[in-house]
């Protein structure tokens, strides 16, 4: 069986847009992505604000379609952004300077939310879910456009208050679970297993870049401390660069349950020492020391998603109570 690959390259501004195609080359991109299909560009939006390491960054975004587009038979892009109960993609897409991307090189922008675009349809998974069946008895729904595209995630290094790290596998969270995803947050690591059982079946490619250029340390993955790193990182295989940025900011990535289970399930590599790592190889054996810490949403988090009031959770997140939430994360 041939090894997980992920690349690992040194970036600086006047070289970036081709070091991304660097590291997409070292990691196989063509053979990862079918010629002769659409292929979804699926933004990572953390916070609509321009937070450094939050979010996708244009040059990030920029340098995967240059390189899709100089690709035979790859160059049919669409983006597809969502929203959820503390974000607004458009705002985002307007404020992260991703708009004059699209425009230059022609790349239509699709919302997950709008009927117009696409429609949630119910899917029957062929996998064995680990919990997203019991979340949504009425059956798992997810819109209908994704289906038989390839998709290239594009998430940031970072922490998170809820996983520890977010990455690749979580950057599908935001497009294949409807504005109800919070519904899930109490088994959040068992529904990015799930997540990632689903993308591949539906996608015939998936493919991910990683800016690093700019790592988030502490409570994210909005309330960040940004910190200087110039890397980018690419993978087909999604639980692998997930692995290889927590082993980067310090982490184990066996000891993160869903890096961990996605391995133990077939899914990926997360061991770090059974993946190949391609561009600059030095750079992986750094440890930046990174922790998570708290903020005021991982306290709230503490007590409702996995705390003494988890029994109650329903009445505040379930019910229009939950515009409080949303209006506080606002605030802060």
């Amino acid at each position: 069986m041939e090894r997980a690959k992920v690349a690992v390259v040194r970036t600086r501004p006047e070289s970036v847009l081709e070091d991304v195609a660097r590291a997409m080359a070292l990691t196989g991109f063509e053979e990862a992505l079918p010629p002769g299909r659409t292929t979804i560009l699926k933004d990572n939006i953390s916070w609509h604000l321009p937070m450094p390491s939050a979010n996708t960054t244009p040059w990030q975004l920029e340098g995967v379609i240059k390189a899709l587009r100089a690709s035979p038979g790859r160059g049919d892009i669409v983006a597809v952004e969502n929203k959820t109960v503390v974000t607004e993609a458009e705002r985002g897409d307007f404020l992260n300077k991703y708009r004059p991307v699209y425009e230059r090189y022609g790349v239509p922008v699709l919302f997950n939310f709008r009927s117009d675009h696409m429609t949630w349809r119910r899917y029957e998974p062929k996998a064995e879910l680990l919990v997203l069946d019991r979340i949504y008895p009425e059956g798992v729904h997810l819109p209908d456009y994704f289906l038989g595209k390839n998709i290239v995630h594009l998430p940031t290094v970072k922490c998170h208050i809820y996983t520890t790290t977010t990455g690749a596998m979580k950057n599908a969270f935001g497009g294949l679970l409807a504005t109800k995803r919070h519904y899930t947050h109490s088994w959040i690591h068992k529904t990015l297993v799930d997540l990632l059982a689903i993308q591949r079946e539906i996608h015939p490619g998936i493919f991910a870049v990683m800016d690093g250029t700019t790592a988030g340390n502490g409570p994210g993955p909005r309330t960040l401390v940004p910190v200087q790193k110039d890397l980018m990182l690419a993978s087909a295989d999604q639980v692998a660069i997930d692995a290889v940025a927590a082993k980067l900011m310090g982490f184990d990535p066996m000891e993160i349950d869903y890096i961990r289970l996605a391995h133990e399930r077939g899914l990926g590599t997360g061991r770090v020492e059974e993946i190949e790592i391609a561009g600059d190889v030095e750079v992986s054996k750094e440890n930046w020391g990174f922790t998570v810490g708290d903020n005021l949403a991982s306290r709230v988090g503490d007590l409702l998603w996995f705390g003494p009031l988890r029994a109650v959770q329903k009445l505040f997140f379930h019910t229009p109570l939950v515009s409080v939430f949303v209006a506080a994360s606002d605030l802060y």
